[in-house]
């Protein structure tokens, strides 16, 4: 399944979990990493928020994508260490203005820490982009990766990330990109990501394509299952399509979850 090619101006977003690389295993980084390079090579999104890369996984994306992507993150126990929430972005579409890294925590600041519950620290990556096609035009990317197990820990990032984006400039739009480990529509995480002022792309969409769930657990995409990765934006951004790319080679996916992708006009030209 490829992109029906974006209209000029449009912007690509991509929301990835790129499953942490491992050394050995049927599914290790080894042998995943030339179909995720394929992929990416294939869509180039203009921004990917990516979750659970891991410090030499993203340099080496990074690097493979294309001659002129950079990305923005911090590992979540810390500088390199862990699993990163990073931001992945076009250096000749964007460039970026502001960046900082929090914690899902009642301490945000304070490294690695944990403090609702979570099965891991939870770490928030978010970027404001100038757009390089549209001058003046600027915009936020916020990216995270809620907890698996707690369901408190995922209500109180919500919360979180709601006071972070009112310190926004609201007169830009904000793209949200993340693995929220819930699936829309049947959870209350869901509807306090919209009760934010946010828009589920996949819904607002103008078209589509095929549904599938998108953690596949290294098996064949589940058509029609839960969307637990989401592209949220605020209202005024339009949504000329959504997808869930299902690429594979010879059956073999780059990761277990599938990347989620929509193409926005961000609708604001000054």
């Amino acid at each position: 399944m490829g992109v029906t090619r974006p209209r000029p101006g449009a912007l690509s977003v991509m929301t990835y979990n790129l499953k942490v690389a491992h050394a050995t295993g049927s599914n290790r980084w080894a042998v995943r990493r030339p179909v995720m390079r394929e992929l990416l090579r294939r869509e180039r999104p203009h921004v990917i928020g990516t979750q659970e890369g891991r410090y030499r996984q993203l340099r080496r994306i990074g690097k493979e994508i294309g001659p002129h992507y950079d990305w923005i993150g911090i590992g979540r126990m810390g500088g390199r260490k862990g699993e990163f929430a990073a931001v992945f972005y076009d250096t000749e579409r964007l460039k970026p203005i502001r960046f900082d890294h929090y914690w899902l925590s009642d301490t945000p600041s304070v490294i690695a820490s944990n403090t609702w519950g979570a099965d891991l620290p939870r770490v928030v990556t978010w970027v404001r982009f100038s757009d390089l096609a549209r001058e003046g035009q600027e915009f936020y990317v916020l990216n995270t990766h809620l907890d698996h197990r707690s369901q408190y820990a995922r209500e109180r990032s919500v919360e979180l990330i709601g006071e972070t984006i009112a310190t926004f400039d609201s007169s830009l739009p904000v793209v949200v990109t993340g693995d929220f480990n819930v699936a829309a529509h049947d959870n209350p995480v869901y509807d306090a990501m919209l009760a934010l002022g946010l828009v589920d792309t996949w819904e607002a969409a103008v078209a589509r394509s095929p549904l599938y769930a998108t953690f596949n657990g290294f098996r064949p995409p589940e058509p029609g299952g839960p969307r637990i990765d989401w592209i949220l934006t605020t209202p005024g951004v339009t949504t000329h399509w959504a997808a869930i790319n299902t690429y594979a080679v010879n059956g073999r996916l780059p990761s277990d979850h599938l990347p989620v992708q929509a193409t926005l006009d961000l609708g604001q030209h000054h």
